[in-house]
């Protein structure tokens, strides 16, 4: 709660002082096209007694099982968190390959483009910091979905895949596919999709929440959908 009161005041207080200097300050996922959009990387520990649950000195990489579990939850359960973690149509126009968001689901201590990355920072630095929530989404609600996702794979004792240290961008479908890499939800509406699919995380939110949130969703989708952009008008009214 205080971490997602931390981020809402600070996005109003840039918001204003903009204002006060004649300009705006958007948190908009991806506000120009042909650069990369703005991200809300989100890094998390589990404290137990005082020590950092996530460390361990002698384990391999210097993460604990706890740390190994964690990182499986959110992998197990990012598809049906998309939707919260990412919650507009423009936020898929950030997640798409070339740029620096990530829209490969795979972890690393080592590559800096993984979805789930693992800061080289050990003993009470040791965090995990998952790449794709973008400013533009609820922290109330972005936060409770990760803490859930990560808890979950600790109390299932989930076993997190193995790393992916290459370059993913690099791989071809059929390599991606063999070594068991999938991909976030491609729009809104699969993530909508993934969401309604996902009974830990309808419980995350809890029914009058999710009844609300999936219904705005689909409406915002549906209004999009059927909409003509200037990019249609410009490309096709002359051609056709």
């Amino acid at each position: 709660m205080a971490a997602a009161d931390k981020i809402m005041t600070f996005k109003l207080t840039v918001k204003t002082i903009a204002q006060h200097h004649g300009l705006h300050a958007t948190f908009m996922p991806k506000p120009i096209f042909g650069i990369a959009g703005s991200g809300m990387h989100t890094k998390m520990s589990l404290y137990k007694d005082g020590k950092n649950a996530f460390a361990d000195p002698d384990g391999e990489l210097g993460l604990s099982q706890t740390a190994y579990h964690f990182i499986a939850g959110i992998l197990a359960h990012i598809k049906g968190m998309s939707a919260i973690t990412n919650p507009l149509v423009n936020s898929y126009k950030r997640l798409v390959p070339g740029y620096e968001a990530p829209c490969y689901i795979a972890w690393s201590a080592q590559n800096r483009s993984a979805l789930v990355r693992i800061p080289s920072a050990r003993g009470n630095g040791t965090r995990v910091e998952l790449r794709c929530p973008d400013p533009a989404c609820n922290p109330y609600l972005a936060l409770a979905v990760c803490l859930a996702a990560g808890l979950d794979g600790i109390e299932r004792n989930l076993a997190a895949p193995a790393p992916i240290n290459d370059n993913i961008y690099d791989m071809s479908e059929r390599t991606r596919k063999r070594r068991g890499i999938s991909s976030l939800p491609g729009n809104l509406i699969e993530a909508i999709g993934e969401l309604k699919k996902d009974p830990l995380i309808l419980d995350t939110l809890g029914p009058h929440v999710c009844a609300a949130y999936i219904e705005g969703k689909e409406r915002e989708w549906d209004a999009y959908r059927t909409s003509v952009s200037n990019w249609e008008i410009e490309r096709y009214i002359t051609m056709f």
